[in-house]
């Protein structure tokens, strides 16, 4: 689970994992996820499908939480098959039950962003947002209807409809390629198994498998928990999970949070920690931070601590993974926010609104110099960042069990519990 903003690297720790694991799955958000993966000198950036797809001999699931758009579907495919890693009905698996992204929900996307003007959200123009209101309104196609008699009445009135909603927007938009690679796109999802995924993973479990359920986005973006209105459409925490996927609750054995050694953000929202100034900017250009998805850069800023114990209560959080500490090398010293002061009164809780008068109060911590990215043993550590990383367990009670101190898949640092 991401237990920020997003974009806390939790396509790199899912392909570290996936070895531990026979299954891998998604189980909410779409294309507007960016996972980014290096190995072997290259990059990968998925949006859709699950990151267990560079480990070979694993079983991939698309959950009924996911929304999907075909064309970028299509695309991540072909990328892949590209780069040799052939995906098929072996090893790549689509629920029945998750919801197509329409061409005509883009354009919504964009209209409803244009609309709000000054207060927009940030929205990654993906068509998400459009997608879910559609899903949650009863309104939407999923993935089963496309092997069902019927799919093209029900794609042309759900069109129809949009198409009104954006006469009321005045909102001109063409969609007339998109469509045409949309249509492409759904042959190209119609030549994988698309299945009951509930009763799969359920049935994978009773037999005795190891199942690796990946989040898109972070805790802070999600619909219910996060910092409305600046969020996602989805529930990104570990209920989320359970939705998403079709389990109970008591099928869940271990969550691994993820977060960064600092705080980023994209788009809009309420950040307490963001640096506006050189530390910020050094953050921003020594740690790459731009959107995978969108390309917009990141706004940055330093560890807050309220907020992360928020994310571990939320999500039940039983172990921590932190991510791009090798960011803040060669700072002489660097900040954690451990509570809020509102109004004059010290709080360690997240309040109603992050947009409320709130003043970071912060601990300062002495930085290192050397370059820790080829750091494979935690002895070998610097003793400031052991420093941080004991300081961070000791306010959250709880483990920090692999360190990233870098963007290759080798580039970890396991610790033992």
């Amino acid at each position: 689970m991401g237990l920020q903003w997003g974009d806390e690297g939790k396509g790199k720790i899912v392909d570290v994992l996936a070895p531990d694991y026979e299954v891998i799955t998604r189980f909410q958000g779409g294309p507007n996820a960016g996972h980014s993966l290096e190995f072997k000198g290259k990059k990968f950036i998925l949006h859709t499908i699950p990151s267990g797809v560079f480990r070979k001999d694993k079983l991939n699931i698309i959950g009924n939480g996911v929304v999907i758009d075909p064309v970028i579907f299509a695309e991540e495919i072909q990328s892949l098959k590209n780069e040799g890693i052939e995906l098929n009905k072996e090893n790549l698996l689509i629920s029945t039950k998750a919801h197509l992204i329409l061409p005509t929900h883009r354009l919504l996307d964009a209209a409803s962003e244009a609309f709000k003007g000054g207060s927009k959200i940030g929205s990654t123009l993906k068509g998400i947002g459009p997608t879910y209101m559609d899903k949650t309104g009863r309104n939407g196609l999923r993935l089963g209807d496309i092997i069902r008699p019927g799919f093209m009445g029900k794609y042309k009135a759900l069109t129809l409809k949009h198409k009104d909603l954006l006469n009321m927007y005045h909102y001109k938009g063409e969609q007339d390629d998109y469509e045409k690679k949309w249509f492409d796109g759904i042959e190209v999802i119609r030549s994988f198994d698309l299945v009951e995924s509930e009763y799969r993973i359920n049935r994978l479990l009773d037999d005795g498998r190891n199942i690796l359920a990946e989040g898109a986005q972070g805790t802070l973006l999600d619909i219910d928990f996060g910092t409305y209105p600046y969020v996602t459409s989805s529930n990104t925490i570990t209920a989320g999970a359970l939705t998403g996927l079709g389990l109970a609750p008591s099928r869940i054995g271990h969550v691994k949070g993820i977060f960064k050694a600092y705080c980023t953000r994209v788009g809009s929202g309420p950040f307490p920690t963001e640096l506006h100034n050189e530390k910020g900017e050094f953050l921003r250009q020594k740690g790459h931070e731009y959107g995978a998805t969108t390309g917009r850069p990141r706004r940055c800023g330093w560890l807050d601590l309220p907020a992360l114990r928020y994310a571990i209560m939320l999500n039940g959080v039983t172990e921590l993974i932190m991510t791009k500490p090798d960011v803040l090398s060669g700072l002489e010293s660097f900040m954690i926010c451990t509570h809020y002061q509102i109004d004059g009164k010290n709080t360690n809780q997240l309040p109603y609104s992050l947009e409320d008068n709130i003043k970071p109060v912060y601990k300062s911590f002495k930085g290192w110099s050397q370059d820790i990215s080829g750091i494979r043993m935690y002895r070998d550590l610097p003793e400031e960042l052991k420093a941080y990383k004991n300081f961070i367990e000791k306010e959250t009670g709880i483990p920090i069990t692999i360190i990233s101190v870098g963007p290759d898949r080798e580039a970890v640092v396991m610790i033992e519990k």
